[in-house]
């Protein structure tokens, strides 16, 4: 697997972004995370990339809406974990 760089943006402690961060820890994913509740510069930040809505992830610059695990496994090249169809 290749070293990608990861940056969720989320809002709170809501199931969906406990969910995503629950499985990018499970998949040994390093990630930088920013919490537009607590900061509202990051939420100004999300804003200015067009995005008004968390959770929010980008990998490598690439950004992917909602919890879409499956294209997060995609996007960081993650095979045979157990999880989804395609594995």
């Amino acid at each position: 697997m290749s070293k990608k760089e990861v940056l969720i943006y989320i809002g709170g402690n809501s199931k969906r972004n406990k969910k995503l961060l629950e499985q990018l820890d499970d998949w040994e994913i390093d990630y930088k995370k920013k919490n537009v509740i607590e900061n509202p510069k990051f939420m100004k930040e999300l804003q200015d990339k067009g995005i008004f809505a968390t959770p929010a992830t980008f990998i490598d610059g690439d950004p992917i809406l909602g919890l879409q695990l499956n294209k997060i496994k995609h996007a960081l090249e993650i095979r045979n974990t157990g999880f989804g169809n395609n594995d």
